[in-house]
């Protein structure tokens, strides 16, 4: 995968990744804001419907309190005809004349001023009724002089009844008027408030605290809850207890302290499925990316790995081919000393191709657990020294040293001498060769509790922090300039921390850049 690709590839992925998450944001901003204005339509409902029946059961108080009184006072009210009007139709064919007339009076109750908790003598409320008669009369000679002398007519139906429409608008006035002087705490109490606003709240399926207050011009009254504060974002007002005029000074407030939350409550379960399903994809997202990385450093490293192969077998093979030329060389073959000083190089040479191919051959048995790792138990000191030995030849063509301080007074593991011999020349190996200068290395053991710790430090090149934690990686090598100066292909350390962890062991490396190295290996004791 070229660089170009992969990293459009990615931005494309982190562009769709983002858009959901902001369709997703968009869709949540959008969804609130609906609730928000549902929750206001009902709220703004609920208000009027209680405004509405405060004043109602005002008004039914008053009337049933008036007519209690009219029926209680045992006089007969004062009649007067306040309007009459007549219509005459006369017929031609049939000699048919209609007359028909219509009379409003008005019923003048007086009522005790107590009622009204006032100085004034009385007050008169009025009840109208309206009386209806329709007169036939058969004499073509009938006329408007005539009908007003009382003729008798031949048919006459007279109808009676209340006006229901004045009498009500009549006393709407009354009340209204009377109503307006009263102070609110008169007209109405918190606690009916109180629960006319929670019932209507809870019909209208809004389940959530409230808090009210009834202000009059803009200041408020004693009609209030006791939590009640003004809050511009979730306080809903109307006006109450109009006059005859249509205007009030009186305002309902109705704040709610948790519309948030209850709103929020709403969108919960379906906002809980939106996250998760969108931290899935986001995790989906990361792990995909993170093996699109790691996979293109893998390819790198392996492509580093058949450079690094490539150019260590190429010397090993012409110095071969150089040393079998040389002893094909007449004057050499007769020469046995030189002979067998080439034969000793072949020999070399052809051991250090051998140890590289199965240093990879280790490691793919490994991976693929057929490695045989048959545990023993042994001395960890006996095996340290034994890896020294291996590594003395190199140690001493770079004129360096090793010096052992054995403190642990407990060494005895359940190892595999072979394997962890291989695991001590790995990291003794890498002393020497990323050791500048002459190579100066201490190994030390010591007891830990139920531990025995092992560490090998050295004075070589050191390694930076993203090293330290990639170092027993496979195929990883850190970059030291020319990356054939110091040779290898990433297996060793790898090689290292499988066979340590399969002896239940760790493994980890402590470093500074320019002043060295120490490997740290902690083995379980044999109890």
């Amino acid at each position: 995968m070229n660089k170009l690709f992969f990293r459009l590839l990615v931005l494309l992925m982190s562009l769709s990744l983002i858009g959901i998450i902001l369709v997703q944001v968009y869709w949540f901003n959008t969804s609130f804001k609906n609730n928000d204005e549902q929750f206001k339509f009902h709220v703004k409902q609920v208000i009027g419907n209680v405004a509405d029946k405060i004043q109602k059961q005002e008004a039914y108080n008053f009337y049933d309190k008036i007519n209690r009184i009219k029926d209680s006072t045992g006089k007969m009210p004062q009649k007067d005809e306040i309007t009459k009007f007549t219509y005459i139709q006369k017929n031609l064919k049939t000699n048919k004349t209609i007359v028909y007339s219509n009379s409003i009076t008005a019923e003048d109750f007086k009522i005790s001023p107590t009622f009204f908790d006032k100085k004034f003598d009385s007050e008169k409320f009025r009840s109208f009724s309206s009386k209806r008669v329709t007169e036939v009369y058969n004499d073509n000679s009938v006329d408007k002089s005539s009908v007003s002398k009382s003729l008798i007519p031949d048919v006459r139906v007279e109808k009676m009844g209340n006006l229901d429409v004045l009498d009500n608008a009549s006393f709407e006035i009354y009340y209204k008027d009377f109503a307006s002087v009263l102070p609110i705490q008169d007209r109405v109490t918190k606690e009916v408030l109180s629960k006319l606003i929670r019932k209507e709240l809870e019909e209208s399926g809004v389940n959530t605290k409230f808090e009210f207050s009834i202000y009059s011009n803009n200041l408020a009254t004693k009609v209030k809850s006791n939590d009640f504060k003004y809050d511009k974002d979730a306080t809903y007002s109307i006006p109450i207890f109009s006059d005859n005029e249509g205007n009030s000074k009186y305002q309902l407030l109705v704040t709610f302290p948790y519309k948030k939350k209850f709103l929020l409550s709403e969108l919960v379960s379906i906002t809980i499925l939106s996250i998760v399903f969108t931290l899935i994809i986001l995790i989906a997202y990361t792990s995909a990316l993170n093996q699109l990385i790691r996979q293109r450093q893998i390819s790198e490293i392996k492509n580093d790995f058949i450079n690094n192969m490539t150019h260590e077998f190429k010397t090993p093979i012409a110095t071969i081919n150089l040393a079998l030329d040389a002893i094909r060389n007449p004057k050499i073959i007769d020469d046995k000393e030189k002979v067998l000083r080439y034969l000793q190089m072949i020999k070399d040479e052809n051991k250090r191709m051998h140890a590289q191919v199965e240093n990879v051959l280790r490691i793919s048995k490994l991976e693929k657990k057929e490695l045989d790792i048959i545990k023993e138990s042994h001395n960890v000191h006996d095996v340290i020294n034994d890896a020294v030995e291996h590594v003395n030849l190199i140690l001493e063509d770079r004129e360096g040293t090793i010096t052992t301080h054995f403190d642990a007074l407990r060494n005895t593991v359940l190892i595999n001498d072979v394997h962890f011999t291989n695991v001590i020349v790995n990291i003794l190996e890498n002393a020497i060769k990323y050791s500048p200068n002459i190579p100066e290395i201490e190994i030390f053991t010591e007891n830990i509790k139920d531990m025995i710790i092992v560490k090998i430090k050295d004075k070589g090149l050191g390694m930076s922090k993203i090293a330290q934690k990639r170092i027993f990686e496979k195929f990883y090598r850190e970059h030291t300039g020319d990356i054939h100066n110091v040779k290898g292909h990433g297996l060793g350390l790898a090689y290292v921390k499988r066979i340590v962890d399969d002896h239940n062991g760790q493994v980890y490396v402590e470093s500074e850049k320019g002043k060295g190295s120490t490997f740290i290996i902690k083995l379980p004791l044999i109890n």
